[in-house]
């Protein structure tokens, strides 16, 4: 069972919660355990604060997750984290890069959610695995091969910020 949080701080249009349900649980199917995670989407002034304090990098990105850094003695809590989505980053994305705006909303939610299960792609191994994962999952969900235009683009901007920054 998923118990999703979702908090709504923008003033931008967004899919509305249902859709956020079935994406994250999509992402999240892998995982057998019960799910807890909290999404919050924010404007460019929150998310480019969050992303120059926990990445260094002065702009507002699409998705930052922030895995729950949970005690080895309560690993079997079913709190995964946080996913910081910037509304107005992902719309803008979707009209720049050609793609529906439903579709790119699936794909940061369920690339945010492969991150909060410990799926990377710093190197070239881990995002292909990422990416074949992201591109199955929306392809059952009726949506189109996200990298399929531009196979040497870059993946989502969604970083997990390491613990050093704390």
């Amino acid at each position: 069972m998923l118990e999703l949080d979702l908090q709504v701080a923008s003033e931008t249009s967004a899919p509305d919660e249902a859709r956020f349900r079935l994406w994250c649980e999509m992402g999240l199917r892998q995982r057998s355990a019960d799910s807890e995670l909290t999404i919050r989407l924010v404007d460019e002034t929150e998310g480019r604060e969050l992303n120059n304090t926990w990445r260094h990098k002065n702009y507002a990105t699409n998705v930052l997750s922030f895995p729950a850094d949970v005690p080895d003695d309560m690993l079997d809590i079913p709190l995964l984290g946080d996913l910081v989505i910037c509304v107005p980053v992902v719309n803008r994305e979707a009209v720049e890069q050609g793609k529906s705006v439903d579709a790119h909303w699936a794909h940061m939610v369920i690339h945010g959610c492969l991150h909060l299960l410990g799926y990377d792609h710093i190197d070239d191994e881990e995002a292909e695995e990422m990416e074949a994962l992201e591109r199955t999952l929306l392809e059952e969900l009726g949506y189109p091969d996200p990298y399929a235009d531009d196979e040497s683009a870059d993946p989502p901007h969604s970083d997990t910020p390491s613990k050093d920054h704390e």
